[in-house]
């Protein structure tokens, strides 16, 4: 298959176009892809480009300004949409606005004012933010982020806003210390008991502004997940263990539930997936679960990705063309050419709605990821005979460098991840 061409994609070199220029034009196109009215499409252009300030006007022949682990090809900013039953598509965008500075406290501190200025125009606090600065922004922060924001892009102008939020900024042993803490002090001081056991906390990431019932989400990872390791960590109400068990083979390229059990059992070996907790206010127990697969890890190319995508998507009666329209609106490429286009799946569960699944988007500004060519299609799925992670204590989570997620856990999440 080939991606359709959307209007307007520069005809130049990549040389003679800027950052700003690619993701704007890819927006654009996205935008009214979506449904998005050009108005409404431009402010928020305008916000994005705004957000990464001088980093926006460098042209795309020099390399990244900063190896950020956001994306494959350390493009700062990743798209996705979000597919709900009986309602179209929504579009976000997921930025690190202090990308192009290299020393994570200066990066930090750019990523807060970019926030501050959104809370000035559209009329939100930033008190959350705020009140965990020390926990997240110290003076001699570490990597491998120091914030991301996404948008979601709603008509009319005013988005939902979400910030990410790095754990290890005070060393990766002290992850789990900083999200207890961080919880405690947003008024969730039982909801770290309530976390299943994890290798790592690679996000906090706290709901701003426009929300009807606003969350603190912590991002757990999760090496060699089996589908068992999955459903035993969903611990919201509505989270069946079948339809997890469905989307984990199926996102990751095997239909049929694994026969095999004890230490026999299919896990995911390559890069690991993340599971997502969230809380509401008033709530000490988790109030949602989403389940993110890296399917780019787990396929030939895109046309494969973009085959397990459409199936999930049908399967669960939301129409998949917003997707399909989408990638031509990304690239000129032909999907079969390249692999991590589609960089997550993510089923997400929320108590009292419908299940949701989304679908991260690649901006590949700066390279392809060549297909995976030893990796016959549709059948390869890497299985490897080792016991779960989850017999791992609260003590010892968070002992992961920084360096080590940088190369294994690429998210996004996005991630916009739930």
């Amino acid at each position: 298959m080939t991606s359709r061409p959307g209007p307007g994609i520069p005809a130049t070199s990549p040389g003679e176009t800027t950052l700003g220029e690619h993701v704007l034009g890819q927006l654009r196109r996205l935008g009214a892809g979506v449904g998005l009215s050009e108005a409404d499409t431009e402010l928020y252009g305008q916000v994005l480009v705004d957000s990464l300030a001088g980093a926006a006007h460098r042209p795309l022949s020099l390399p990244p300004a900063w190896p950020t682990f956001l994306s494959d090809d350390h493009s700062p900013v990743e798209f996705s949409l979000a597919s709900a039953p009986d309602a179209a598509p929504s579009l976000r965008v997921l930025v690190e606005p202090g990308w192009a500075h290299s020393d994570m406290a200066e990066s930090g501190r750019a990523g807060l004012a970019v926030i501050r200025a959104m809370g000035a125009r559209w009329g939100f606090a930033t008190d959350q933010l705020d009140a965990l600065a020390d926990l997240f922004f110290p003076d001699g922060a570490q990597g491998p982020l120091a914030l991301w924001y996404a948008l979601d892009l709603r008509a009319g102008g005013v988005p939902g806003v979400k910030v990410y939020l790095n754990p290890s900024a005070s060393g990766p042993e002290n992850a789990a210390r900083t999200v207890r803490e961080a919880l405690r002090r947003l008024g969730y001081g039982q909801a770290f008991e309530q976390l299943p056991p994890a290798a790592g906390y690679p996000f906090l990431a706290l709901d701003l502004g426009a929300w009807t019932s606003p969350r603190v989400k912590v991002y757990v990872r999760d090496p060699s997940m089996s589908a068992d390791d999955a459903c035993a960590l969903s611990r919201t109400s509505g989270a069946t263990a079948a339809d997890i068990r469905y989307f984990f083979h199926a996102a990751a390229g095997s239909l049929a539930p694994s026969e095999r059990g004890g230490d026999d059992t299919l896990r995911l070996v390559r890069r690991p997936a993340l599971t997502c907790h969230s809380f509401t206010e008033g709530d000490s127990n988790p109030s949602g679960f989403t389940l993110h697969i890296p399917v780019r890890d787990y396929v030939r190319d895109d046309e494969e990705a973009l085959a397990r995508a459409t199936a999930l998507l049908t399967r669960a009666g939301m129409d998949p063309t917003v997707l399909n329209r989408s990638l031509g609106a990304l690239t000129e490429r032909t999907l079969a050419d390249g692999v991590g286009l589609i960089a997550y799946l993510a089923l997400v569960y929320e108590r009292g709605r419908p299940p949701r699944l989304t679908v991260y988007l690649s901006s590949e500004a700066y390279h392809v990821r060549p297909p995976q060519e030893q990796y016959p299609r549709s059948t390869w799925m890497p299985a490897r005979h080792t016991r779960s992670v989850l017999d791992l204590g609260h003590q010892a989570v968070g002992h992961v460098s920084p360096h080590t997620a940088q190369k294994e856990v690429t998210w996004s999440p996005t991630a916009s991840r739930s």
